[in-house]
């Protein structure tokens, strides 16, 4: 058995400095331990010896930058995951949210397959005519959301959904998946965006990122709240992972009234929560 190459640390760090010229991908923004074993797999199974060696290969074919990205993203999701806080995004903040507007934008950040953004959908099918819903979903990897546009899942991924929201929105194929409604996928834009760029637009009523803040370094996580938090509407939400609460939000101009939910400081809050509406 032949040893592995050695990890080779400025190796490494000339690796991450090509990445992020040639890709706008920061890798010292990720958390270090997790992305370095993950590329290093990947080197190694790739048969590398070097970083450099394993760049070069990036630079020059379509094929392994596909699976560079594959590799770095996390895609871990289901419709209504952790349902109970769909249900606080049902009862309490949507109807707040419309007490100020009939309609709703928002951003599913880091949308992966897109169960995210068509439970988004769903959820505020309940309270408005989906014709006043915009949802902006996006992913640094561009596979992974040609997925999504199919709009077909598994009977795991579907199995939080309420059973009220099959008969709408979810039909059982023959192959026995579950394929998204038209009315549904029609309300989701998707787009390819790298998470620690710009915001790709801004005035958002409701930004959901959960289960992705956990992956970035302490500074890059407040670079991230700070754009967010500059991309919401004044009372517009951000909604975030169990594992990922704000210690100080009025830092970045947000406070929690319920949570997992930074609300944006400066939008008039009503003490009477509107009733649905369709």
């Amino acid at each position: 058995m032949t040893d592995e190459p050695p990890f080779c640390e400025p190796d490494f760090l000339e690796f991450a400095d090509r990445i992020k010229r040639k890709l706008g991908l920061d890798l010292l923004l990720y958390k270090q331990p997790q992305v370095r074993r993950r590329l290093n797999t990947l080197r190694l199974r790739k048969g590398y010896v070097t970083f450099s060696e394993f760049f070069r290969n990036i630079d020059t074919n379509p094929q392994m930058q596909k699976e560079f990205i594959d590799q770095l993203t996390i895609n871990v999701t289901e419709f209504y995951r952790n349902p109970e806080r769909w249900k606080v995004l049902s009862e309490q903040i949507v109807p707040e949210i419309l007490t100020r507007s009939n309609t709703i934008k928002c951003w599913s950040a880091a949308c992966s397959t897109g169960e995210e953004p068509y439970s988004i959908a769903m959820v505020l099918s309940a309270h408005l005519s989906l014709r006043n819903v915009d949802i902006l979903a996006t992913d640094l990897d561009a596979a992974v959301m040609q997925t999504a546009k199919t709009g077909t899942y598994s009977p795991e991924a579907v199995k939080c959904v309420p059973s009220n929201v099959f008969g709408q929105h979810l039909s059982l194929e023959t192959d026995g998946h579950y394929s998204v409604s038209e009315d549904i996928k029609r309300r989701v834009r998707f787009q390819q965006h790298n998470l620690l760029a710009e915001p790709p637009e801004t005035a958002f009523d409701l930004i959901v990122c959960r289960n992705v803040l956990i992956y970035f370094t302490p500074v890059a996580k407040d670079l991230l709240i700070a754009r967010f938090s500059r991309a919401l509407k004044p009372g517009g939400y951000l909604f975030v992972g169990g594992t990922e609460q704000i210690t100080n939000p009025a830092v970045f101009d947000l406070e929690s009234p319920y949570t997992f939910f930074y609300r944006k400081r400066g939008g008039q809050q009503h003490e009477n929560k509107s009733s649905c509406r369709r």
